[in-house]
């Protein structure tokens, strides 16, 4: 964790993605957490997979998180409250790491802060409200980072961008860009076959390519 802290200190937007805020702002202002935790196997992420009955990116795994609110202090309060409200998590037990650069996320409009953090004191997660939520994930950085578990999708709209199958989940999109950053700032990635390049809906055929992915 040390490591990623210390990369994250001096890291650009562009370090992270190539989908930066639009010139000029605009956009809905949200925030996600990256809550690293410990766990007998090692340092885990927290994941959650979207209710198919949401109206924003259903089904999809992502970080918790979501738009900030009027009481919200910014954009470390959305992300612990959204986390909280999605998982049932202690925000005492999180120790905020770094505020990330903004970022954008073109298929809802949203311009996204990632609040890297790490999880001091874990407390029990679950799902809170199935209608938004259906189910919570600790996956293992070490699963993440298994070479057997990486490959690239291709959305129909010509966007190739890393994935990760793990833990019953297909993570790609916005969500699998910052993990792929995540792992690579923080030294856990190995070498894998980014040549390996599936179709969407070969990857998930559940969803068929026909949404865009967070």
């Amino acid at each position: 964790m040390s490591q990623l802290r210390d990369a994250a200190v001096g890291v650009r937007a562009e370090d992270l993605t190539r989908f930066l805020p639009p010139d000029g702002g605009g956009g809905r202002a949200s925030a996600v957490l990256i809550l690293l935790g410990e766990s007998t196997a090692g340092p885990d992420l927290l994941l959650i997979r979207r209710s198919d009955t949401v109206r924003e990116h259903a089904g999809f795994p992502a970080f918790p998180g979501g738009s900030l609110d009027e009481q919200d202090d910014g954009a470390v309060a959305a992300a612990l409250r959204e986390a909280a409200e999605e998982t049932g998590l202690d925000p005492s037990g999180v120790s905020v790491q770094a505020q990330l650069p903004e970022l954008f996320l073109a298929s809802g409009g949203f311009v996204v802060t990632p609040v890297l953090a790490w999880w001091a004191q874990p407390s029990p997660v679950r799902v809170v409200d199935p209608g938004e939520v259906a189910s919570v994930h600790r996956v293992g950085v070490g699963t993440l980072a298994d070479p057997a578990h990486r490959f690239q999708v291709r959305h129909p709209s010509g966007f190739v961008g890393p994935a990760f199958a793990v833990d019953g989940l297909l993570v790609w999109g916005f969500t699998a860009g910052l993990v792929d950053r995540v792992l690579a700032l923080g030294g856990w990635e190995r070498p894998w076959d980014r040549g390996d390049c599936r179709d969407l809906d070969q990857a998930d055929p559940r969803r068929g390519g026909n949404r865009g992915g967070r």
